[in-house]
């Protein structure tokens, strides 16, 4: 297992993680992740835990905090093992101050997900979104305090934009307190949105990325060809609609190309997309999910070779969109130093730097 230190900090995680929101299956809407129960998801732990990945994600509203338990569950006597990231932010329940990045929420939900994983700290808690009606202020000197009392050490953030959280770390930097090492964010070959801002800013600031949704969405599983319809058993026939957008042309035009590199690679469609996600800028951790032994073997097997810079390319040709303004303007007129900074920091990537 390749190891990857995360963000401006000494800690370093493995290349891939193991997402849990296929445990517990609380609800529709998870349930069509997965349902793995305790017992499942301890036998998932120990293949995880045997391969080198050891950091699990999860989060408060995953099946209502079910996912969180069933983690406790599955890592029982394995603590010293293992790292554990969870989040929070999105509500939790009806009661009105159950949401959001207050004070009063967050050390709530603190609290709630150390007594579901059965810990008493979390290595990495993460704000689920960003909450616009609590002063940036507030949240931080929270979190702050958070990380001196011991209950969680690394602190980060999933789904901001980029003011968001250039906002955040100049707030840190200007008060002195911890600062956001990790921005777990979706990104995949067939949704590159990522790449305009927040890989430039996760750059100058120091930020990693963990990468949630890395087959975007389901689609890049291998089960989806042109002309063909969907899988009978795939969460895109109750969750299509909640997950990132992306075009039949988009998602035909790079699974053509998946296949191709898969023929001459023996690798699977899978583990191809996970690979070029591992070459890119800023990545941390690639949080794999598995509703079953033989999906996470297959995802690991993404680990240990290297697509060629000829393979790469072909990926990144056919998963190509036209940015956003001023992003297009910027890659026509240059920005000093951003453009030199990512093509440098991908090249060094394909050469093993």
């Amino acid at each position: 297992m390749e190891y990857r230190q995360l963000g401006r900090s000494g800690f370093t995680v493995p290349a891939l993680s193991f997402g849990t929101a296929t445990f517990g299956g609380g609800n529709d809407f998870f349930k069509a992740w997965g349902d793995t129960d305790a017992g499942a998801a301890a036998h998932l732990v120990d293949i995880c835990l045997d391969q080198g990945v050891t950091m699990f994600d999860s989060s408060d509203v995953y099946s209502k905090g079910l996912a969180e338990e069933v983690l406790g569950s599955a890592i029982k006597g394995k603590r010293n093992r293992v790292i554990l990231s969870t989040k929070g932010t999105f509500r939790f329940s009806d009661e009105p101050n159950d949401v959001g990045a207050s004070r009063h929420h967050l050390i709530s939900a603190v609290e709630g997900s150390l007594r579901r994983l059965g810990t008493d700290y979390i290595d990495v808690f993460q704000l689920h979104g960003f909450d616009a009606f609590t002063p940036v202020e507030e949240t931080l000197h929270t979190l702050d305090g958070l990380v001196r009392a011991g209950k969680i050490r690394y602190i980060g953030c999933s789904n901001f934009s980029g003011w968001q959280l250039m906002k955040s770390l100049a707030v840190s930097d200007r008060d002195r307190l911890v600062r956001h090492v990790v921005h777990q964010a979706y990104y995949s070959l067939i949704g590159r949105d990522y790449e305009s801002e927040l890989m430039p800013l996760g750059l100058d600031q120091g930020v990693s990325l963990s990468v949630w949704s890395p087959l975007g969405w389901g689609r890049l599983t291998g089960k989806i060809r042109r002309g063909t319809a969907l899988p009978e058993v795939s969460r895109l026939h109750k969750t299509s609609e909640e997950g990132p957008p992306v075009s039949d042309e988009l998602l035909f035009d790079v699974v053509d190309v998946l296949d191709q590199i898969a023929a001459d690679t023996g690798k699977t469609v899978p583990q191809i997309a996970l690979n070029w996600l591992l070459l890119r800028p800023t990545v941390a951790t690639v949080i794999i999910g598995a509703r079953n032994e033989t999906q996470l073997k297959d995802n690991i097997g993404a680990l240990g070779w290297r697509l060629s810079h000829e393979q790469v390319t072909r990926l990144d040709e056919a998963s190509s969109t036209p940015k956003a303004y001023p992003y297009w303007h910027q890659d026509i007129w240059g920005v000093a130093g951003t453009k030199r900074h990512i093509a440098t920091d991908l090249g060094n990537q394909q050469l093993g730097d």
